[in-house]
C-alpha cells in the first residue's frame, strides 16, 4: 500500500493496555490518522497508543453510544473505522477496505459492514449464533452515528446504502469462560428494564421454549457443533442466559407484587 489510507480509525478504550498493542498494530501504517479516546483511565493506555502515532483525547463517560459519537465526532478524516481496543483488522479485511476505497465505492456507498470472528477457548469460533456477526464499522462520518440503547447495545447507524466486504475483524472479547458468565446478570438486567418500560410481561411458555429455541437454532441450524466443545458451551450459554433474562422479569415482577 504506498500511501496511507484517508482513514480515521476511532478506538473508545479505558484501562486496554493489554489489548491495544494488538488492535494498533493491526491499523499503523496504512490509515492516516488513529484515533484513541480515553475515559477515566489508570493504566498505561496513553503511552501504549502514542507509541503507535495514535492521537490521545481524555472523554468523559456518556455511556457507549454517546462516548462513541463524542470520539467520532473528534476525527478529522470524512472516513472512520470503528474498532473496540480487543479487537483487531485481519490481513483479509485490511484488503478488503484498500479496494473499496481503491474502486470507487465510498462515492456509491456511506458504510460497509464484515464478519466479526471470535477468539473463544482457544479457537475460532465460526458457527452458531457468534458467527459471522456481521458489524458495520467503515463509515462515512457525515452520514452515520452511533444510535441504540444509550448505554448497551449500541449500534451504527447509516444514511444511506452500505455494503459487505469480505474478510474478518477479529475478536478477542472472553479470555475465560468467567469473564463470559460474568455478562449473563447485566444483559438480563438490561432485558428485564426495557420489557417493563415496554410493558412487557413474564410468560412461562416464552422462559420454556426461547431457550430451547435458542440451542436449537445455534447448535443444529446454525451448526454449532462444528466448533467442538466450544460450540456446545456457547450454545448452552445462550439458551441459559435467555432463561435468567425472563426469570428477572418474574423476579421483578414478584418482588412488585409484594411490595405492593
Amino acid at each position: 500500500m504506498s500511501s496511507p489510507l484517508p482513514l480515521s480509525v476511532v478506538i473508545v478504550a479505558r484501562n486496554e493496555a493489554a489489548n491495544l498493542p494488538r488492535c494498533l498494530a493491526s491499523v499503523h501504517g496504512w490509515v492516516t490518522e488513529i484515533m484513541v479516546a480515553l475515559n477515566n483511565t489508570t493504566d498505561d493506555s496513553a503511552a501504549i497508543a502514542r507509541q503507535y502515532g495514535a492521537v490521545v483525547h481524555d472523554l468523559p463517560w456518556q455511556g457507549y453510544r454517546d462516548t462513541k459519537n463524542a470520539a467520532l465526532a473528534l476525527a478529522t478524516q470524512s472516513w472512520a473505522l470503528c474498532l473496540d481496543a480487543d479487537e483487531e483488522v485481519s490481513p483479509a479485511l485490511r484488503e478488503s477496505i484498500a479496494a473499496f476505497f481503491a474502486d470507487g465505492s465510498t462515492t456509491r456507498f456511506v458504510g460497509a459492514r464484515f464478519p466479526r470472528k471470535v477468539w473463544f477457548l482457544n479457537r475460532w469460533i465460526t458457527h452458531g449464533d457468534w458467527y459471522p456477526d456481521y458489524s458495520l464499522r467503515l463509515i462515512s462520518r457525515a452520514k452515520s452515528r452511533w444510535g441504540g440503547d444509550a448505554f448497551v447495545h449500541e449500534k451504527m447507524e447509516c444514511d444511506g446504502p452500505i455494503v459487505t466486504l469480505r474478510g474478518d475483524l477479529h475478536h478477542y472479547s472472553f479470555r475465560t469462560l468467567s469473564s463470559h458468565v460474568a455478562k449473563i446478570n447485566p444483559f438480563a438486567d438490561l432485558f428485564m428494564h426495557q420489557q417493563q418500560a415496554r410493558g412487557g410481561k413474564f410468560s412461562l411458555g416464552a422462559a420454556v421454549l426461547r431457550p430451547a429455541w435458542r440451542f436449537f437454532r445455534a447448535y443444529f441450524l446454525k451448526r454449532g457443533f462444528l466448533d467442538g466443545f466450544a460450540g456446545f458451551y456457547i450454545a448452552c450459554a445462550t439458551a441459559f442466559g435467555t432463561f435468567v433474562r425472563y426469570s428477572r422479569l418474574h423476579e421483578a415482577e414478584q418482588s412488585q407484587k409484594h411490595d405492593a
